[in-house]
């Protein structure tokens, strides 16, 4: 939704800008041309290899200075503070980039066989084959309901604990085929793959994205209130902040948190509803068809916009 964003972000000359999730670069060197060369994007990835990717294609197109901060973007609050640094524009894509889902050996995609890893950070120490190999029956079945939602909850842990107790669960397929096994003749009739909520929950929980999602709309409330009070923090006065979600799970959060802020009045979010991708845009590109984009204003300049 590139359109959307550059609108909602409204990014200015000498602007500076922080994309907590860079991918391949794609929003990092739009947004980097609306600063120009007196501004500066920081950009933020758990993947190294797509963070230098996305620093390079920056430089390249647009000639904007940028500041990689590779980690999970739940740090980058902490380092622009540390390095006295307010952004005044950022931007959470909360996808994740179609090199990673593309490339069987990452294991994101049910569609690709190859072996059960999903981190984002290829070095993170732990993969969803060891998830599913050292958790018992009922926290399996708490990762696949509460993170992909999938009413067969239970059904699919109990075929992943009795697999593993004669051969380890290695493969997308493998996990993939036990899902299935797991919906009998619901598959057939299915109208989402079976293995998609599985799959989803189990990436959530070895990236832990819920948990660096709660923490950054946390640190976005905290420096709405250091506004409020006068003190440095990692936010300018009036800066824009923009989530764009990919499931409902993510969406919820984002929108209970700009919700505090308007009710506390430490901030604005424009719109109660979230900003969907274009008919032409879901023609183009399929998987920006469940995104749903949120923006805010903190601070006391938001009453003013």
């Amino acid at each position: 939704m590139p359109e959307a964003i550059l609108a909602q972000l409204a990014v200015q000359p000498g602007e500076l800008v922080l994309d907590c999730t860079a991918g391949r670069g794609g929003h990092a060197a739009l947004l980097a041309a609306e600063t120009g060369t007196e501004g500066t994007v920081y950009l933020c990835d758990l993947d190294p290899g797509n963070l230098d990717f996305a620093a390079a294609r920056v430089k390249a197109e647009t000639g904007v200075p940028t500041v990689p901060l590779q980690g999970s973007y739940v740090r980058a609050p902490r380092d622009l503070r540390g390095d006295g640094i307010a952004v005044d524009a950022v931007l959470a894509d909360l996808g994740f980039a179609s090199t990673q889902v593309d490339d069987a050996e990452r294991g994101f995609s049910f569609l690709r066989d190859g072996p059960l890893d999903m981190r984002m950070d290829p070095s993170g120490p732990v993969t969803a084959a060891d998830l599913l190999a050292g958790s018992d029956e009922r926290e399996l079945a708490r990762i696949i309901f509460e993170y992909g939602e999938e009413p067969l909850s239970r059904r699919i842990a109990r075929n992943i604990v009795r697999k593993r107790a004669i051969d380890p669960i290695a493969t997308t397929a493998d996990l993939a085929g036990l899902v299935r096994d797991a919906y009998g003749q619901r598959a057939a009739s299915s109208r989402l793959h079976p293995a998609t909520r599985t799959f989803q929950a189990l990436r959530i929980a070895v990236n832990d994205e819920f948990g660096a999602l709660d923490g950054l709309l946390r640190q976005v409330l905290e420096a709405a209130e250091a506004i409020g009070a006068g003190q440095p923090t990692w936010l300018a006065d009036g800066a824009r902040v923009a989530f764009l979600t990919f499931h409902s799970l993510e969406d919820r959060r984002v929108k209970r948190a700009f919700a505090e802020l308007d009710r506390r009045g430490l901030g604005k979010a424009p719109a109660r509803m979230p900003i969907l991708p274009s008919e032409t845009e879901i023609a183009i590109n399929t998987r920006s068809r469940s995104a749903k984009l949120r923006v805010a204003v903190v601070g006391d300049r938001a009453e003013r916009t």
